[in-house]
């Protein structure tokens, strides 16, 4: 672990910044799908950076000649009061040219959160303007995370995020999320997926109706660990969203741009989303940028004589985070990033669910090359004791897959996680070395685990 000292005046995301000594981990270089801390250890970078960085770091060259295209010809302008610039709508025209049917419309932003939070306004804009204006709240789900800006954050069932800050800023009813393994158990996809139906049009039906703008979820859900759908339960979701009217939104931040195989993950599972918010994989990780990508029908009532659309920010639809996009999108096409995918998920899926063997592993689920890897204990119910959980989780798992050269997600907010979410560019001779060295970390935590349960138990 590198140090450089104590970061003094850098506050750190989602950091006990009070906490954080001279072993600040830092990062100097990517290449390939590894990384490199500042004394020269390098590292498979296991989580594409956080969801972002789709084709790894192997394209520096091609982005930054991209940069400069766009920066000599033009570094700026706002897509405002009748103005935009020809990056933008080029940009807008390529994701409606892969996006589903009827999502033909963008609407810009500068990350995932504020294309939640644009999704939102969108909704209660729609139905205000169709006669509807009591329409102000939003089914999500348990457990779900959508973003830490105000709006956003009220669409997460996470009470440690959300009640520093007070009361929500939408209201928020949460119903069951895809989880079948806390899940009461089911014999077939579809008992589950009535089961997930028939509790979500309860919540619908107890709020009233009358009173939902719409519900958000992603195809899978990543708060939890990569859960993924039952069969049929998203054409469910937009049954529920015709029959009562609200607006279906498909949260594709982590999903889209290749990381389930397809452009944008709810295809995989037969999604008709209403809108898509996207960011991370847009630009590869290369620039920030968010997108709120709009259905035809939602857009038509944006476009209503006389209907202003009272909402934007400063750098919606940047010059430069443009033309980094349609770079991306231009590799991805290029060099069949998408088949790299398919090619090789079927491997990834038979290699993590080796992993469900380990003592230590409670459940392996995903897709893509997306998957989690939840973690049990021998206490009751399969839970950890508050020590051991410690030791393993902010300790001895990620420390060994460190010391091994992985870095990955261990984290412990809902149940005990390993998350994987590796470079889309990555062979399979890597994908085989990742899911070695969890395993290698988990055998030995399995054994770790025994011995210090023994004597926790004396």
């Amino acid at each position: 672990m590198s140090a450089v000292g104590q970061p003094r005046r850098l506050l750190l995301n989602m950091t006990a910044n009070g906490a954080v000594g001279e072993d600040l981990f830092v990062v100097r270089r990517g290449e390939g799908a590894h990384v490199e801390d500042i004394d020269g250890k390098r590292y498979i970078d296991g989580l594409s950076g956080l969801y972002c960085n789709q084709l790894g770091y192997t394209y520096a060259g091609e982005f930054a000649e991209a940069a400069s295209r766009q920066l000599t010809e033009l570094s700026y302008s706002p897509l405002w009061l009748g103005s935009a610039h020809p990056t933008a709508v080029e940009l807008a025209e390529r994701l409606a040219a892969f996006a589903p049917d009827g999502v033909e419309q963008t609407f810009f932003s500068s990350g995932g959160a504020e294309a939640v939070e644009t999704a939102w306004k969108l909704a209660r804009k729609y139905h205000a303007v169709r006669g509807e204006p009591k329409r102000i709240k939003a089914i999500a789900r348990r457990g779900a995370y959508h973003g830490l800006t105000l709006g956003a954050l009220s669409l997460n069932d996470d009470p440690g995020l959300t009640e520093p800050f007070g009361v929500p800023a939408i209201r928020t009813r949460f119903v069951p999320n895809t989880n079948r393994y806390h899940a009461p158990p089911f014999a077939t996809d579809v008992e589950f997926t009535s089961y997930l139906l028939a509790e979500t049009e309860a919540a619908i039906l107890e709020e009233g109706p009358e009173t939902i703008a719409m519900l958000i979820a992603e195809p899978v859900q990543n708060r939890g660990g990569c859960l993924t759908p039952p069969d049929g339960y998203w054409p469910g979701l937009r049954s529920l969203a015709d029959r009562y009217g609200f607006l279906l939104v498909a949260d594709e931040v982590i999903t889209g741009f290749g990381r389930l195989g397809e452009w944008f993950g709810g295809d995989r599972y037969g999604a008709r989303p209403d809108m898509i918010t996207v960011a991370k994989g847009l630009t590869a990780g290369y620039a920030p940028m968010g997108a709120t990508m709009v259905g035809q029908r939602v857009a038509d009532v944006l476009h209503k004589p006389g209907i202003v659309l009272n909402h934007g920010f400063t750098f919606s639809g940047h010059p430069l985070c443009a033309a980094i996009a349609l770079r991306a999108i231009e590799i991805m096409e290029r060099d069949r990033i998408l088949d790299n995918v398919r090619d090789n998920q079927d491997r990834l899926a038979k290699r993590t669910a080796t992993l469900a063997g380990l003592p230590i592993v409670g459940d392996v689920r995903g897709d893509g090359f997306f998957y989690a890897i939840e973690l049990t204990g021998d206490a009751e119910g399969g839970r950890f004791s508050a020590a051991l959980r410690d030791a393993l989780i902010r300790d001895l798992i990620p420390r060994r897959m460190r010391e091994a050269g992985l870095l990955a997600r261990v984290y412990d907010r809902a149940e005990p996680l390993l998350q994987i979410a590796p470079p889309l560019i990555s062979t399979p001779e890597l994908l085989d070395r990742i899911v070695e060295i969890i395993g290698n970390t988990l055998d030995e935590a399995s054994s770790w685990l025994t011995t210090s349960s023994r004597l926790e138990a004396r």
